[in-house]
C-alpha cells in the first residue's frame, strides 16, 4: 500500500519540480507555442481570405468569359451574315455583268447581221441593175422590126434571168 500513498516529502519535491517545469515552460515554450498558433491562425485566415478573393476573381472571370463567348458568337453571326450578303452581292453583280455582256454581244451580232443584210441587199440591187443594163443593152442592140419578135425576145431574156 505504500505505493498508493506517497510520502509528504515526495509530494513537495514533485510539486516543486512541477512549478519549475511550469515556469520554464511558461517563459520559453508557451510564448513560442502561442506565437506559432497565432501565426498559424493568421496564415489560415489569410489563406481563407485569399481563397475567397480567388473565388470572387474566378466568378468574375467566368462571367467575363461568358460575355466574351456571347460577343464572339454574335460577331461570328454578324460575319457570316456579311459574308452571305457579300456573296449574294457578288453573284448579283456577276449576273448583271453577264446580262450586260450578253446584251452587248446580241446588239453587236444584230448590228453585224443588219450590216451583212444591207450589204447583201446592195449586192442584189447591183446585180439586178447590171442584169437590167445587160438586158436593155441586148434589146437595144438587136433591132427588131417586129414588135412581136421584140416581145418574145424580152420574155426569153426574162426567163433566162429567172433561171439564174
Amino acid at each position: 500500500m505504500n505505493l498508493l500513498t506517497p510520502a509528504f516529502g515526495l509530494l513537495i519535491w514533485t510539486f516543486l519540480a512541477f512549478i519549475i517545469v511550469f515556469i520554464i515552460l511558461k517563459k520559453f515554450a508557451w510564448p513560442a507555442i502561442i506565437g506559432g498558433l497565432k501565426k498559424r491562425e493568421q496564415t489560415i485566415a489569410d489563406s481563407l481570405a485569399s481563397a475567397e478573393k480567388v473565388k470572387a476573381e474566378m466568378a468574375q472571370m467566368k462571367s467575363e468569359n461568358e460575355e466574351l463567348l456571347a460577343k464572339a458568337r454574335e460577331e461570328r453571326g454578324q460575319m457570316l451574315k456579311e459574308a452571305r450578303e457579300t456573296k449574294d452581292k457578288i453573284i448579283n453583280e456577276a449576273k448583271e455583268q453577264a446580262k450586260e455582256e450578253a446584251n452587248k454581244i446580241i446588239i453587236d451580232a444584230q448590228a453585224a447581221i443588219n450590216t451583212q443584210k444591207m450589204a447583201a441587199i446592195t449586192e442584189v440591187k447591183n446585180q439586178i441593175g447590171k442584169l437590167v443594163i445587160e438586158v436593155s443593152e441586148k434589146v437595144l442592140r438587136r433591132e427588131l422590126s417586129n414588135k412581136k419578135d421584140q416581145e418574145e425576145h424580152v420574155k426569153s431574156l426574162v426567163n433566162e434571168v429567172k433561171l439564174n
